[in-house]
């Protein structure tokens, strides 16, 4: 089997997918397709696709804009990746709040804390644009000989 490949710096991808529920997964598979052909760690990959997926449900669930695109934009910037999920809506801003015992959802940002080295959002002049870093490990090069 081939040793991993070091991903390369400010490499990126981008897609977008129409704001329905029905599309997330279409989403997850993606991302998680594009971190595996970068070669990026298993542990890494499947904390960077859980973000994804709560940062797009998050837009599809609360963007009111109709007939509306989200956004994903993954970038390696030398030792981090940045994650990108936008949608046109400026008016629902991603707030924390706690969830309780019983609830069944309001978890998700605070995943997003517990998995990213930072997160945020800011407002661009179309869209709302959450985000969120994640160190990448470095990886020794291969031995030769």
């Amino acid at each position: 089997m081939p040793e991993p490949t070091s991903p390369q710096p400010h490499q990126a991808t981008i897609f977008r997918i129409p704001k329905h529920p029905r599309n997330v997964p279409d989403a997850r598979t993606q991302v998680r397709k594009a971190l595996a052909d970068w070669g990026l760690p298993t542990d890494l990959t499947a904390d960077i696709t859980l973000v994804a997926t709560e940062f797009v449900t998050n837009s599809v669930r609360h963007c009111e804009v109709t007939y509306s695109l989200v956004e994903i934009s993954l970038t390696l910037h030398g030792d981090h990746l940045l994650l990108e999920v936008s949608d046109p809506d400026k008016d629902k801003l991603p707030t924390p709040r706690t969830a309780g015992q019983h609830d069944e959802d309001g978890r998700g940002l605070a995943v997003i804390a517990a998995l990213t080295s930072h997160w945020g959002y800011d407002l661009r002049r179309y869209t709302k644009r959450s985000w969120a870093t994640f160190p990448l490990p470095e990886i020794a090069p291969a031995c030769s000989g």
